[in-house]
């Protein structure tokens, strides 16, 4: 047994890292619990499209963050834990097959999902990727976390409905009901426990997730409408495993999401957002894991990333949307995880959730809204504007470039956008002010990219 332990010590390090294998163990569970949410707020947010079974894109989703943590863990020996970015999934939901913009079918999106994954995996595996991450400053990274924080906070709201679009554009909802006041409640909640200290604190979405849930159910058998409750119809574990099935290999409906030149720019697009959401979120959460230097530099990039980008080749097989880094890997940094080991428990936990998915459907979408899962996402979000002190407000193209991305990515619900925006306009105004010479050449070509890309969307569009 201690051959064993020294052997697992040795591989990942544990001992050189300032760390324990009892601690590695103990901080993958707590990380899982802590992220566990994303399961049915992904399951929710793509099931909303028309075509999708919530319960296998719920076991797709459990899969494939399964498999990227464990690789993760094995292969990249960080305690970075990934899952469904909050971004990609509403990027697919309310662009690509909703029917007031792109309009493609679920079957067509993972089709489309599986080519830019591919592509995503093959960009990974050159340093192309390495290169724009370091290319881009510190405070333009920063930007892009505060952008990411804006952008799943504004989801998070709407989720509870509490901000509703119905008008066509964004207003606050009259709290006049329950549902949305229990999302409120949860919002509150989950603001007042993470300002405690402790595991109180780090586990504060898990709690406030249950107590939401507790309460809703209470409510809802003393008679008051648009409360969460169990659905008896996803009890056999058979039949969501059949539904898994159904949903596996949807991706190969070429002739349907390849039938329009639409489609090239949906592919483009596609992968610029799998880019930067994941390598935005990476970035976000890079410092705190060890992945970056006190620089902003990756350390060993490719064995980081090659999760991810296994994640982005798997998510259009198994029927859901791409994975990326989750910011709840710093729960576990922050409480002293150093290695793999915490991303391989966690991995692990997320197989056997595939086994549980009967106690998920308590987190169903209630008319609409979500708010036993949604008030996550605004706590996530806001917490993400810490940010906003490493920016360096004293440049002003830093600031108006600061200003771009966060705007454009929560008014146009898209994290690539934002940040697509956000770097012309700094290659721009870097040029006409002689500053150019300052700037890495990799964000011209960057920038040059998408400048193409928004004119090719322009023109199909």
């Amino acid at each position: 047994m201690k051959k064993l332990i020294q052997k697992i010590d040795n591989y990942f390090h544990v001992s050189e890292r300032g760390s324990n294998i009892g601690r590695e163990i103990a901080m993958g569970v707590i990380v899982f619990f802590a992220m566990v949410y994303v399961l049915p707020i992904n399951a929710s947010i793509l099931g909303s499209i028309p075509g999708t079974n919530t319960t296998a894109i719920f076991i797709a989703t459990a899969l494939c963050s399964a498999i990227a943590c464990l690789i993760m863990g094995f292969v990249g020996n960080y305690p970075l834990v990934l899952s469904a970015g909050m971004g990609m999934n509403s990027y697919i939901t309310y662009t690509v097959c909703s029917q007031d913009k792109l309009g493609f079918t679920w079957g067509e999106a993972l089709t489309l999902i599986f080519i830019s994954g591919a592509i995503f995996f093959v960009i990974t595996m050159t340093p192309l990727r390495k290169r724009i991450v370091n290319a881009i400053p510190n405070s333009i990274k920063s930007a892009i976390t505060v952008a990411l924080g804006g952008f799943i906070a504004m989801i998070g709201l709407r989720g509870c409905g509490i901000i509703s679009f119905d008008k066509g554009l964004p207003s606050l909802e009259t709290f006049n009901n329950p549902t949305v006041l229990l999302g409120l409640g949860a919002i509150l909640l989950s603001f007042a426990l993470s300002q405690s200290k402790g595991f109180v604190g780090k586990l504060s979405l898990v709690i406030t997730m249950g107590i939401t849930v507790i309460v809703g159910l209470i409510l809802g058998a003393l008679g008051v409408p648009g409360m969460p409750q169990f659905s008896a119809g996803y009890s056999n574990i058979g039949e969501n495993f059949s539904a898994f099935g159904e949903n596996f290999g949807q991706c190969f409906d070429f002739a349907g999401a390849l039938s329009s030149v639409s489609s090239i720019a949906v592919i483009f697009s596609l992968v610029f957002v799998s880019l930067f959401d994941a390598t935005g979120t990476l970035i976000a959460v890079g410092k705190d894991s060890g992945v970056l230097d006190k620089d902003g530099q990756l350390i060993g990039g490719k064995r980081v990333m090659l999760a991810d980008a296994t994640g982005a080749l798997l998510c259009g097989l198994f029927g859901t949307s791409t994975l990326t880094p989750l910011a709840e890997s710093t729960i576990g940094t922050s409480s002293g995880a150093k290695t793999g080991i915490t991303a391989i428990v966690t991995g692990l936990l997320f197989a056997l959730s595939t086994l549980l998915y009967p106690v998920f459907t308590v987190f169903a979408p209630i008319n609409g809204l979500t708010p036993v899962t949604s008030f996550a996402l605004v706590t996530i979000g806001s917490s993400m504007f810490k940010k906003l002190g490493e920016i360096d407000w004293k440049d002003p193209i830093v600031a108006l470039t600061t200003f771009i991305i966060v705007i454009i990515t929560i008014l146009s619900y898209s994290i690539s956008d934002g940040l697509g925006m956000g770097l012309i306009v700094y290659a721009l105004l870097m040029l006409v002010t002689k500053r150019g010479k300052q700037v890495n050449p990799t964000i011209y070509v960057v920038a040059g990219f998408y400048l193409v890309n928004f004119v090719v969307l322009a023109l199909v569009g």
